[in-house]
């Protein structure tokens, strides 16, 4: 009898020792789902219609991706501003940070912190392609603004007389690349025109509409004008307009559409040259979720059904929105920002 307790209580250790080891082979199933990707948005400046549209359509793209999209925005173009806001970010220990910076350089070191921490960067449309930044979400090359703002600008001008650009920040890459594009497209195909002046009013409407008529006045010859960013562009208008000069002075640039709207119908400004500034915020937030995941860029990638072949360049590390829209006061209502 001792004998065969022995055996059945041998094998039933056996039994056991068996099972245990079956148990711990199995994997452990979870009902939670993964952490849904922490991006933040930080623009340029808070409270302009461009920055606001960007952000509606980040917000649209996290919604259908299941990311968590929010955005810090800077209360002035002071490159400082955007600093503090990254370090807050760093330290919040967000997945990824979505960065239109006012200054490149000053912003590098910061971003090269947050990739040390391991937290992914990204620039959209403003780049600093000196730093860490992993993409670049671009909204069209320099050369498409550049071509486009000057030929409809000479079109109105017949191509010859006097110009001024009134743009943003001096240290914004993204604008400093449209004017040296803009440069070299009008020697090329309009000689006969000049570029005056180039001012900068740093994301200000009302100084954009100051320095404006302060070039008017010292140019009485002007024949034209270029905004060069969202809030220069209604300032030149306005000034125009102020200064009773519609059908003498032209302008163009780079406004949102609805800004934009009652200027183009009076004719202070004949045309304006955007992209869909919702989309680039969807494109926005879409990369960012691709850079949480892991997921590699393709040559093209179907976003969206609305942006169902979007290119990326692997050796510039940029991702291109598309070509530039042509906004005039017949299309202008297809816009809603």
């Amino acid at each position: 009898m001792r004998g065969r307790t022995k055996t059945l209580v041998l094998g039933a250790a056996l039994v056991a020792t068996a099972a245990a080891v079956a148990a711990s082979c199995t994997p452990v199933l979870s009902d939670s789902a993964p952490e849904p990707a922490k991006i933040a948005f930080v623009p340029k400046i808070g409270g302009i219609p461009y920055f606001d549209a960007m952000n509606a359509g980040g917000m649209l793209a996290s919604e259908r991706l299941g990311a968590k999209w929010f955005t810090r925005a800077p209360a002035s173009v002071d490159p400082e501003a955007q600093t503090a806001i990254l370090r807050q970010l760093i330290a919040e220990r967000v997945d990824v940070i979505a960065v239109a910076p006012n200054d490149p350089a000053e912003l590098a070191p910061t971003i090269a912190e947050a990739r040390a921490k391991g937290i992914h960067v990204l620039t959209t449309d403003t780049d600093a392609a000196d730093s860490q930044r992993e993409v670049f979400v671009n909204q069209t090359t320099a050369e498409g603004i550049g071509s486009a703002l000057v030929g409809s600008l000479m079109k109105k001008t017949g191509g010859t007389g006097e110009y001024a650009i009134v743009s943003c920040g001096r240290a914004a890459a993204n604008l400093n690349s449209w004017i040296e594009a803009e440069k070299a497209y009008a020697a090329q195909h309009y000689p006969r025109a000049k570029l005056v002046e180039t001012v900068y009013a740093d994301e200000d409407t009302t100084t954009a509409t100051k320095l404006a008529k302060e070039i008017l006045n010292r140019h009485p010859k002007l024949t034209g004008m270029i905004g060069q960013c969202t809030t220069a562009t209604p300032g030149i208008a306005r000034a125009v307009r102020d200064q009773q000069k519609i059908g003498q002075v032209f302008t163009v640039g780079t406004g949102t559409p609805q800004t934009m709207k009652p200027y183009l119908v009076d004719g202070s400004c004949s045309m304006t040259v955007l992209w869909n500034v919702e989309s680039l915020g969807y494109l926005t937030a879409w990369t960012a979720e691709q850079l949480a995941t892991g997921t590699p860029l393709r040559p093209s990638n179907n976003v969206s059904p609305e942006l169902p072949a979007v290119r990326y360049d692997a050796s510039t590390r940029t991702v291109l929105l598309g070509d530039p829209l042509l906004i005039t006061q017949n299309n202008v209502d297809q816009f809603k920002y």
